[in-house]
């Protein structure tokens, strides 16, 4: 199977090893002659990015750069990257990189015409609605790891610095009108990255296959995408230059962000604040609580996961699918116990009350009481 593709959902994907060449032509779809590449700190001086930046320069389209973005994005970034995009000229942006640089930079095209702070745009209602849709400069994302799906997103995950709570900031017009999954991009990803990224893929699509919403498009996308992350991941992992491997886990990826539209839960209403408060790596974070919210979630999703045992050739019925869950983090080098990564039991409330005003709270099967969370953190510590 020759796996290169041009796919339409939910946006225009050009899907396939080395098409990051064809960036030039993307920016002329999207109408962008001076874009401005926005990716993470750790990737700015990296040769994917420098090579990116030589393909642009070459097509007369600059090497605008802005790489002053933290791993759990925050407003201050977003602000210094507003001012480079207006300063520069530039005309639309290129996100590029895993799920903070393309968080990041969605925003600062989204946010580069606005006249109202960002929080006035969280995922909140029809709050989207106060935006001036006619500014939002044009996007373009480039997915460097294969976990996060923000390339596929009408959101972004911003910080708030000053109360360390994760915002989902949300409008239609935030969808990349185009985007380039190039596997070669992501051949020299580390083992915990590649670990890490593609958990939060595989926890993506466990989320939305257990909300209680009907979506039977997502629910089949989910179904899929964890069979590419069983079958894929660990080779992936054991070898990053399984180029079939890296592609398979860059479509796992951008399954999990499409199947979500049914909804998240416990997994990302935890891992939020988490990651806000103590730094942490956000699909590592994911893995680390997804075995104690399957076992909160059983009474509920038990017979459905049956279903997916039998669908992965797992025995033993939703126990068997939670004990290969258990099995594929301890085989990902992923920490067992939230204090593994630096979680402290007296930080348990400030956590539980982030967790109750994330939007992915409401998607889980069972209600997430202040009680329940207390509990579920507890049981993840």
């Amino acid at each position: 199977m020759t796996l290169v593709g041009n796919w339409s959902y939910p946006t225009a994907i050009k899907f396939g090893a080395g098409r990051i060449k064809e960036l030039p032509e993307a920016c002329a779809a999207a109408g962008m002659k001076r874009p401005l590449l926005v990716t993470d700190k750790g990737l700015a001086d990296l040769p994917i990015t420098l090579t990116t930046l030589d393909i642009l320069e070459a097509a007369g389209l600059g090497r605008g750069l802005f790489s002053d973005v933290d791993p759990n994005p925050n407003e201050k970034n977003l602000e210094t990257g507003v001012a480079a995009y207006n300063e520069g000229g530039h005309d639309g942006v290129i996100a590029f990189g895993g799920g903070s640089g393309l968080d990041l930079g969605k925003m600062v095209a989204f946010m580069a015409g606005q006249n109202r702070p960002v929080w006035d745009f969280e995922d909140i209602g029809d709050w989207w609605t106060r935006a001036d849709a006619e500014v939002i400069a044009p996007i373009i994302a480039v997915p460097t790891t294969a976990g996060t799906g923000s390339d596929v997103g009408r959101a972004s995950v911003i910080t708030n610095s000053a109360t360390h709570a994760k915002k989902i900031i949300f409008h239609p017009k935030v969808l990349p009108t185009v985007v380039i999954c190039d596997p070669e991009l992501t051949v020299g990803m580390p083992k915990f990255i590649t670990a890490g990224t593609g958990l939060d893929a595989f926890a993506h699509c466990v989320e939305a296959f257990s909300s209680p919403h009907y979506h039977p498009m997502s629910q089949g996308i989910a179904l899929e995408g964890m069979r590419l992350v069983k079958e894929y991941l660990p080779r992936a992992y054991a070898d990053g230059t399984d180029i079939e491997a890296r592609a398979q886990m860059m479509s796992a990826a951008a399954m999990g962000a499409t199947a979500f539209q049914k909804g998240l839960g416990a997994i990302h209403a935890m891992s939020h604040p988490v990651g806000a408060v103590f730094n942490t790596h956000h699909g590592t974070t994911n893995a680390v609580c997804m075995p104690s919210v399957l076992e909160f979630n059983a009474p509920v999703i038990a017979g459905r996961f049956d279903t997916v045992a039998a669908y992965l050739g797992i025995e033993g019925g939703f126990e068997g699918f939670r004990a290969f869950a258990q099995d594929l983090n301890d085989n990902l080098g992923i920490p067992r116990r939230l204090s593994d990564l630096g979680v402290t039991e007296t930080s348990i409330p400030e956590l539980v009350q982030g967790a109750l005003v994330d939007p992915s709270c409401g998607g889980n099967p069972i209600e997430l009481t202040e009680d329940n969370l207390t509990a579920l953190f507890k049981a993840a510590l």
